[in-house]
């Protein structure tokens, strides 16, 4: 899992993402739903805010998710992403004792 996170982390785009994400309120507008930190933030604002097309957005996402980097959470048709803080922390903490 190591190998996926650090190669999740190499782009600066899916790096900026994660910087985003980590204050959803101060870097996106309003979600229509009061909880931005635990329900995420909808992918359209990250695809807006990143200047990317939605299959562009979806990939960078979808590589992020699989490194357990972010969580996803469906409402409807909407798809909401959120840091996922508990993974982010033991990503770093293995890193700090492998390096």
């Amino acid at each position: 899992m190591l190998i996926d996170q650090i190669k999740a982390l190499a782009s600066d785009i899916r790096m900026q993402m994660l910087e985003w994400l980590k204050d959803p309120e101060g870097n996106f507008p309003p979600q229509g739903h009061d909880a931005p930190k635990e329900i995420g933030i909808c992918m359209t604002h990250l695809q807006h805010k990143a200047a990317l097309s939605a299959s562009s957005t979806s990939s960078h996402l979808a590589i992020l998710q699989q490194a357990g980097l972010v969580e996803a959470t469906r409402i409807g048709k909407w798809t909401y992403f959120r840091r996922n803080e508990a993974a982010i922390a033991a990503f770093a903490e293995q890193l700090k004792r492998e390096l």
